[in-house]
C-alpha cells in the first residue's frame, strides 16, 4: 500500500467565487510544489474545466478525479466524481438541463470561464452556477451512482451551503459513499458528536478558491495505486485501504 496526498475540492477560474489566477495551469503548477499527488477538480454545478486538469496532471504526475460541486435543492452542496470522460458529459447534460437560467452578474459574482491548457479562453458560462439545480440530494446521488460514479456530501458542518446548516442535522439514512467535513473540524471530536455515522469515512479538502489556499487542508488515501477504482476502495475501506485525515 501506498499514502498519496489528497487535495480533492478545488476550484478553477469556472467558479463564479474563484480566484482569476485559478488556471488549471496554475492549479497543477501550485498542487507539484505542494507536494499534492491527487486533487479534485470540483467547480460549481460544471465539469467543464475537469478534463484538461486532468490532462495537464498526467505531465506532472499529479492525479486528477473529474467532477463537480453540485448544490441541491436543499442548497445543500455536494462532491461529484466520475472515472470516465462520457460519465463526465453525461452529467454535465445533466447538470445544464436542471440548472435554472439566472442570468450572471459579473460585476457581483465575477467570470465563469472556460479554457484551455494555454490558459486561452474557450467560453464564458452565462447562467450563475452557484444556484441550486432542480435536483434534491438523493436525486443526485442516484444519477451519480447511475453514471458509476462517487457522491460526497461537502464540508457537512459548515454553517452554511451543507447538510447540518439546510437540513439541522444529518439523516442517517442518506445515502452517500463518504462525508467531507468542515477544514476548520477535528474529525475525532466531529464523530464523537455523532456516533452514528461512524461506520462512513471521512474527507477534509481546502475548498480552495485561490492558490493560497491550496493544499491547506488534505488527506493521505492508503491504497495500492492512483485509479478512480482504488479511491473507491479506499473510500470504502477495503483490504486495509482507507482515508486519513490530518486533523
Amino acid at each position: 500500500m501506498h499514502s498519496f496526498k489528497s487535495d480533492l475540492h478545488i476550484h478553477t477560474v469556472l467558479s463564479p467565487c474563484a480566484d482569476l489566477d485559478m488556471s488549471p495551469t496554475n492549479i497543477i503548477d501550485r498542487a507539484k510544489q505542494l507536494g499534492l499527488q491527487c486533487i479534485g477538480i470540483t467547480d460549481h454545478n460544471s465539469t467543464l474545466n475537469a478534463k484538461v486538469a486532468r490532462k495537464l496532471g498526467e505531465k506532472q504526475d499529479i492525479f486528477v478525479l473529474m467532477g463537480a460541486e453540485v448544490t441541491s435543492k436543499e442548497e445543500a452542496h455536494c462532491l461529484c466524481f466520475f472515472e470516465k470522460e462520457e460519465e463526465l458529459d453525461s452529467f454535465q447534460v445533466w447538470l445544464d438541463e436542471k440548472l435554472p437560467k439566472i442570468e450572471l452578474d459579473t460585476n457581483i459574482f465575477g467570470y465563469q470561464l472556460v479554457v484551455n491548457e494555454e490558459e486561452e479562453i474557450l467560453d464564458e458560462k452565462p447562467y450563475l452556477l452557484i444556484s441550486a439545480i432542480d435536483a434534491d440530494i438523493e436525486q443526485i446521488y442516484e444519477k451519480v451512482h447511475s453514471l458509476n460514479g462517487l457522491f460526497i456530501p461537502a464540508h457537512i458542518n459548515k454553517p452554511a451551503n451543507s447538510l447540518i446548516s439546510q437540513l439541522g442535522f444529518i439523516p442517517p439514512d442518506i445515502k452517500a459513499d463518504a462525508f467531507e467535513i468542515s477544514n476548520l473540524s477535528i474529525k475525532n471530536e466531529f464523530i464523537k458528536k455523532n456516533a452514528y455515522l461512524k461506520n462512513y469515512q471521512f474527507l477534509q479538502d481546502s475548498d480552495a478558491h485561490f492558490l493560497s489556499a491550496l493544499g491547506s487542508m488534505y488527506c493521505n488515501f492508503v491504497m495500492e495505486e492512483r485509479t478512480f477504482e482504488e479511491f473507491r476502495l479506499a473510500i470504502k475501506g477495503i483490504d486495509g485501504r482507507k482515508v486519513e485525515t490530518i486533523k
